[in-house]
């Protein structure tokens, strides 16, 4: 297994331990989370293609929020706050649709798709009143590549594309703008704090250990980096057939993609961007999976293929099994990752060693400390802690 790690200073004496167990647990280190860690990174909602329309929104919910993203009439993309101006009514309902206008159903508070207050009814029975000053809420909004992102709080760090700047010729190949939603997002709760998914996806040692089918698809070529914002993975499918059905058809089926380098036809590729969006890009398809919050131990796993037009019948069968293939992996994650939340429970766990192959991990715990200090002790602090 290749690994690299980058522009990473190694002069911590905890560089080489994880994250203690308490912070995976801890109500009070979650509501910190959210504010120094979610509250200011970059979200993805969904691609241009999803909102072709002028009307056409989707909405986001995370850390207590609800963003909409809406095309207005000028055919711009906007966010907002799910959140009318009155009495803090949600306006839109669901994850996605079209409107004309955007109308509380409260009181009939009516913004328009640029998010200014356009009707009130009743209106002269508030004195003062100052509709310009009481559109919705703007939010942060970034496209890279066809992809939608939010950011609740601008705490001036890079934009996605600055983040991905290291691998925008790696990515260009595969024509994210062009791609379209292959069925809806599912969403699939864990019993799991969020950062034991990130800490998995990651992961290259469980590879050859917990994931069978990919060390038959990729046998020794998977490898791991770790940049500032975004951790790598790769692998590449392996000429000899695999014993398990899925893989073996997959291998055989999957077509030339005109479009895509040699060396990337049979190419799979994972982008995990800080702290918890991940692309995986496949020949076929490309997949956005994203791990939201939504409590000290809990967390939503949000996700979607993306594909290009194709009609052959080897691509369509390709697509299937890739989901079969990675059904499994799912379910095999799923079991790992409870194994952990439930071990780090246990009095007699609290931190433990990284191998110098765990390159992602131990980036993604570096900056964790960084944000939050309290997480360089191993013991859980008194409570109050954050208030100090």
């Amino acid at each position: 297994m290749a690994t690299q790690l980058k522009d990473f200073a190694e002069n911590d004496p905890l560089d080489g331990w994880s994250l203690p167990a308490w912070t995976y647990s801890d109500p009070e280190f979650m509501a910190v989370e959210k504010e120094r860690v979610f509250a200011p990174s970059w979200q993805v909602v969904c691609h241009e293609s999803d909102v072709p329309n002028v009307g056409d929104w989707h909405t986001l919910e995370y850390i207590g929020e609800s963003v909409i993203v809406v095309r207005g009439n000028d055919r711009q993309l906007r966010a907002f706050a799910n959140v009318c101006r009155h009495r803090g009514s949600r306006v839109v309902d669901g994850a996605s649709g079209c409107a004309k206008k955007l109308v509380c159903p409260y009181h009939a508070w009516v913004y328009d798709l640029d998010g200014r207050l356009t009707g009130v009814p009743d209106s002269q029975s508030y004195p003062d009143f100052d509709k310009a000053s009481h559109g919705l809420s703007p939010v942060d909004i970034e496209v890279w590549r066809g992809f939608i992102f939010v950011r609740l709080v601008d705490d001036g760090g890079p934009s996605i594309a600055q983040m991905m700047a290291p691998y925008e010729e790696m990515v260009a190949p595969y024509r994210f703008e062009d791609l379209k939603a292959l069925g809806r997002v599912t969403m699939r709760p864990r019993a799991v704090n969020w950062k034991n998914v990130g800490d998995n996806y990651s992961d290259g040692l469980h590879i050859p250990v917990a994931h069978p089918g990919l060390t038959r698809l990729f046998g020794r070529s998977y490898g791991v980096e770790a940049e500032r914002h975004v951790d790598r993975m790769w692998g590449d499918l392996m000429d000899a057939p695999s014993s398990n059905w899925s893989e073996r058809m997959y291998q055989r089926l999957l077509p030339p993609v005109p479009h895509l380098p040699e060396d990337r036809q049979r190419h799979w590729l994972y982008f995990k961007l800080w702290p918890g969006v991940a692309f995986d890009i496949y020949p076929d398809q490309v997949d956005f999976m994203q791990w939201l919050p939504t409590g000290p131990e809990t967390c939503m796993i949000r996700e979607i293929s993306y594909v290009l037009p194709d009609d052959r019948r080897e691509m369509r069968a390709a697509r299937y099994l890739n989901w079969r293939i990675n059904r499994q992996v799912n379910a095999e994650d799923t079991q790992l990752i409870t194994r952990v939340q439930a071990g780090m429970a246990s009095r007699t766990f609290s931190v433990g060693p990284l191998s110098d192959k765990e390159v992602c991990l131990r980036h993604f715990c570096k900056r964790i400390r960084e944000l939050i200090p309290e997480a360089r002790q191993s013991e859980r602090p008194a409570s109050g802690w954050s208030q100090k």
